[in-house]
């Protein structure tokens, strides 16, 4: 069995959450498998490894479960992009469509900066309006996007497509 096929056969689908119709994917049973979880982390470090990142932004709440790791291991600073009104600091603000309004991501002004290659963490891609806000964000403090990195993208929704021309990972594939 390949690592990507351990790692899915440890996603757990909840039925009709948050709300009918949507099968939730939830990843807590491979966080709790210390052995799962290194693979997923060195996964992600072998891809990015030697490719210049100096920070890693993760978007709340679990890319920061997965990011943490991926930075420490990437010997990079960590970068918490949260909902609005959540950080303590001036920050710059995005917004993205939902499927019914808009929403907002922030990050702090002085998180990255010229000169710094980020990667962007998640736990999800799905429509991919959260992900284009975060690399906007990250463009936004004058630092270069080097890629975006999912444990899992759900392709039916298409989210890659509003991420073109950037780098793409995503471990598990739905």
């Amino acid at each position: 069995m390949t690592a990507t096929l351990e790692l899915k056969s440890l996603v757990r689908e909840i039925p009709d959450f948050p709300k009918k119709g949507i099968g939730f994917k939830d990843i807590t049973p491979l966080l709790k498998d210390p052995k799962a979880f290194g693979a997923m982390v060195d996964a992600f470090v072998s891809r990015w490894q030697g490719r210049g990142i100096t920070r890693v932004a993760v978007i709340e709440s679990r890319g920061f479960l997965l990011g943490s790791a991926i930075a420490h291991r990437l010997e990079a600073g960590l970068i918490p992009i949260r909902k609005k009104g959540k950080l303590p600091w001036k920050t710059h603000q995005a917004s993205y469509e939902l499927e019914y309004g808009t929403d907002s991501i922030e990050v702090h002004q002085d998180a990255a900066g010229e000169g710094d290659s980020v990667l962007v963490v998640d736990d999800v891609i799905a429509t991919g309006g959260t992900a284009q806000a975060a690399c906007a964000l990250v463009e936004t403090l004058g630092a270069k996007v080097a890629g975006t990195a999912f444990l899992i993208e759900l392709a039916f929704l298409k989210g890659r497509e509003k991420l073109p021309g950037r780098d793409v990972q995503a471990l598990i594939v739905y």
